[in-house]
């Protein structure tokens, strides 16, 4: 059973910069794909971002493209999102979830594995 442990929640003024970790309890390339997806109040999850933990392919979701990074820490087992260039649309509960088989690695039915998420406020 993986296990997701989010961390780095907290607010921030636009325009800033802020950093998200996600330690598994597994190898990170164990895994097949991890993502970050985001939800705010009366929205759905939305996909922010996903990593292919092979070969390291990367997918970002429109509203993010050009401002935040995932990347892989293997040595640490972790997923860091570096979110740059914040904006107060980008308030949300953060998530961090793994597949480790071949799937669609995008819709969160694809993810079996979730952490328990992050708060992200971004004040303007």
């Amino acid at each position: 059973q993986v296990q997701l442990v989010e961390s780095g929640g907290g607010s921030v003024p636009a325009g800033s910069s802020h950093t998200l970790s996600c330690t598994s309890t597994d190898p990170i390339d164990s895994t097949y794909c991890m993502a970050w997806f985001r939800q705010a109040p009366g929205k759905d999850r939305e996909e922010v971002a996903t990593i292919y933990t092979d070969g390291g392919r990367t997918y970002y979701g429109d509203s993010v493209k050009g401002r935040f990074t995932i990347s892989l820490d293997n040595n640490e087992n972790t997923v860091v999102l570096q979110m740059n260039s914040l904006r107060p649309e980008d308030t949300a509960m953060y998530y961090c979830a793994a597949d480790l088989n071949p799937s669609g690695c995008h819709l969160p039915i694809d993810f079996p594995y979730w952490g328990q998420g992050a708060q992200v406020t971004v004040s303007s």
